[in-house]
């Protein structure tokens, strides 16, 4: 049985035996970057409700994943999210307009609209678009390792999955191709009890996903998901191992979704209520909060500021996304070839004619 890793408990006590320091001004900005991250999703869940934009996938319950993840790299570092992973966007210095902007898929979308929401990337910021196939960013990040270590770039390349990704080919041909080429990436699987509708239980006979990874010989720990300090931790010393040569490294993250899978999705259909309520009490922003009042970091007053400030700053986005005109025309056909054929020429000068 793999032990998980656990060093900050739900009541916000760090246990003694931890050793990783992680410096005040990082902890409180992985504080408010899960508060943001939290808010910008429940505003974005009520605007696809409104018909205001067309879907939205939320990370709540989850966010330390990837804020803590985030916080442990360097910016020189290629992360391969899925789609629970905003809150590295905002960790590496994404806006709220900009993020916004793409889930209104308009004109000042740094994709153009032609991604789903949710599908975000950022070339300046290291982060690679997300693809909806899963799983697909699983070879892909090995590769970007790979070209860094033939390069002898310093740096790492994370990859981002869920537990439902561990079910695709994809997983098995990175993971493979990274444990025979040594190469420097962190493989972070984000154990949340679901793929979409169907349990673990019914994806895989294993414990869990640590064991997947043992099996292609690569280290593979397994931490808990809601624990900020334990989740960089692990991470921080992950990317140290790939950087000494040692080769790719699995991370399990536990932790669980408390939201549907999606706005196309109804939780109630396959699981209960009280398994929801039972994971409430480990939610992950909840646990650093007590941890920062603990330190005299925090307090009412500045929780009511902080949220008082996002609230503000989202809703000035949300306007002004609103006032925001789609992509023109010509964009669905610019960036795809390098002389645009007559026909589609022809066919966008009559869209606009019309």
């Amino acid at each position: 049985m793999i032990e998980v890793i656990s060093y900050l408990d739900e009541s916000g006590q760090l246990v003694k035996s931890c050793l990783c320091e992680i410096e005040d001004a990082v902890l409180l900005k992985m504080y408010r970057t899960m508060c943001l991250t939290r808010h910008i999703d429940e505003r974005m869940i009520t605007l696809q409700r409104q018909g205001e934009i067309s879907f939205a996938l939320s990370s709540r319950g989850e966010e330390a994943c990837a804020v803590a993840s985030a916080a442990a790299l360097e910016m020189c570092d290629w992360l391969y999210p899925q789609y629970r992973e905003a809150g590295v966007m905002f960790w590496r210095g994404g806006t709220t307009l900009d993020y916004i902007h793409h889930m209104f898929g308009d004109c000042e979308d740094s994709i153009l609209g032609r991604q789903m929401p949710n599908h975000f990337g950022s070339h300046s910021l290291n982060v690679v678009t997300v693809s909806s196939p899963i799983g697909t960013n699983i070879p892909h990040a090995a590769g970007c390792a790979y070209a860094m270590k033939c390069q002898k770039e310093e740096a790492v390349a994370l990859c981002y999955f869920g537990d439902g990704a561990t079910s695709e080919g994809d997983f098995y041909v990175g993971l493979n191709f990274a444990a025979v080429r040594k190469c420097p990436v962190i493989f972070f699987c984000r154990n949340n009890g679901y793929a979409i509708s169907t349990p673990t239980s019914a994806q895989f006979v294993t414990e869990g996903v640590a064991e997947k990874g043992a099996a292609f010989g690569i280290p593979s720990l397994r931490v808990d998901g809601n624990d900020v300090v334990a989740i960089y931790d692990v991470v921080q010393k992950a990317r140290a191992a790939c950087l000494r040569g040692e080769g790719p490294q699995l991370i399990e993250a536990m932790t669980y979704r408390l939201g549907a899978h999606s706005t196309s999705d109804d939780p109630t259909q396959y699981r209960k209520n009280e398994e929801v309520k039972a994971w409430e009490k480990k939610c992950p922003i909840l646990r650093l909060r007590r941890y920062l009042e603990s330190r005299k970091l925090w307090n009412e007053e500045k929780e009511n500021a902080l949220l008082e400030s996002v609230a503000g700053e989202v809703s000035a986005a949300i306007a002004l996304a609103k006032e925001t005109s789609p992509p023109a025309v010509e964009t669905l056909i610019q960036d795809v070839y390098h002389e645009i054929p007559k026909f589609l020429s022809d066919e966008i000068e009559g869209m606009n004619d019309a």
